[in-house]
C-alpha cells in the first residue's frame, strides 16, 4: 500500500492564513485593552470601598454628638457627614409614619426577611430663651424595621411611644432613585425610596411652617417597649470582591494573549500533506 500527496491539498495557503489573522488583530487588541481596563477599573474600586469602609467605621465608632441646631442643618453634606452618629430629644408624631420597604441591607445584616422601615417624624423639642420647651424643626427617624405581618401600628401599640425621647442615631441622605425603583405610593401608605423631603410633603409637614430636616436619622435607640419598630445600630459590612473580579479580567486579557499569539504563530506554517490510500 502507497501513500501519494493529493495535488489539490499540496497548494500553499500561507498568505490567505496571514491575511486572516492580521484582520482580527485590530479587535484582538481592542478586546485585551478592554479587559486590562476593566481589571484596573476594580484595582481602582477597591481601594475606593477600602477607604469608604474605613471611613464609615471610624464615623460610626465615634460617640454620638448633640445634633446640630436647626439653622445649622443647610451647611451639613453628605460627603462629610452621612453616617456620624447623633441625638437629640424629640416627640414622636405617629400618626403620620411612613413605611418604606425593606430589602436586605450591608449596615442590617439582623434584618434577613421582608418587611417595612417604619419612618416617622420626629418634632425636635429645643428650649426658648426663657427655657420654655419649643418645637425646633422636624426630622424624620427611621425608627427601624417591622416584619410585614405587623406593618399595621394597631399591632404594635406599645411601640407607639407619646412622651418625649431622645433619640440616638444616624445621619443619612436620602436614595437616590434609579431606573427599576418602583413608583412610591402614599394613597396606601408604602415608599420605595428613604426620602425624607417626600415622605415630609406627603403627610402634610408644610415646609414653610416647619423646618424639615434634608436628612433623616437611623435610629439605634431608644428600643421601645415591645421591641418594634426594631433599631439597630449601624454594621459596615459592605462586600468587597473587587480583587477577585480583577483578577478574573487579568485572567481574561491573559488567556485572549496566549490564544491569540499561539494562533497566530501558527497560522504562517503551510499545512501539512493529506494524504490518500
Amino acid at each position: 500500500m502507497t501513500f501519494e500527496p493529493r495535488g489539490e491539498a499540496a497548494l500553499p495557503r500561507t498568505p490567505e492564513r496571514n491575511r486572516s489573522w492580521r484582520s482580527l488583530l485590530l479587535p484582538a487588541m481592542v478586546a485585551f485593552a478592554v479587559l486590562i481596563a476593566l481589571g484596573t477599573w476594580q484595582i481602582e474600586r477597591k481601594a475606593w470601598k477600602e477607604a469608604l469602609i474605613a471611613s464609615l467605621t471610624q464615623r460610626l465608632a465615634v460617640p454620638p454628638q448633640a445634633l446640630p441646631a436647626t439653622k445649622d442643618w443647610g451647611k451639613l453634606d453628605r460627603a462629610n457627614d452621612e453616617y456620624r452618629r447623633v441625638k437629640f430629644t424629640a416627640s414622636l408624631d405617629n400618626a403620620r409614619e411612613a413605611l418604606v420597604f425593606a430589602a436586605a441591607s450591608a449596615f442590617r445584616p439582623d434584618v434577613t426577611s421582608p418587611g417595612y422601615w417604619v419612618f416617622t417624624p420626629a418634632r425636635r423639642v429645643g428650649n426658648a430663651d426663657d427655657g420654655v420647651a419649643v418645637i425646633d424643626g422636624v426630622v424624620i427617624v427611621n425608627r427601624g424595621f417591622v416584619p410585614d405581618a405587623r406593618r399595621d401600628p394597631q399591632s404594635r401599640v406599645q411601640g407607639q411611644i407619646a412622651e418625649t425621647i431622645e433619640i440616638t442615631g444616624a445621619l443619612r441622605w436620602p436614595d437616590d432613585r434609579h431606573w427599576f425603583t418602583p413608583a412610591d405610593d402614599p394613597a396606601h401608605n408604602l415608599w420605595f425610596t428613604r426620602d425624607p423631603a417626600a415622605i415630609a410633603a406627603a403627610k402634610g409637614l408644610d415646609a414653610k411652617a416647619v423646618t424639615v430636616a434634608p436628612f433623616y436619622i437611623e435610629q439605634e435607640a431608644p428600643t421601645p417597649p415591645g421591641g418594634l419598630p426594631q433599631p439597630g445600630k449601624l454594621v459596615v459590612a459592605l462586600p468587597d470582591n473587587h480583587l477577585q473580579y480583577a483578577l478574573t479580567w487579568y485572567g481574561l486579557a491573559a488567556v485572549l494573549a496566549a490564544v491569540f499569539g499561539f494562533w497566530a504563530a501558527t497560522a504562517g506554517r503551510p499545512p501539512g500533506p493529506a494524504y490518500r490510500a
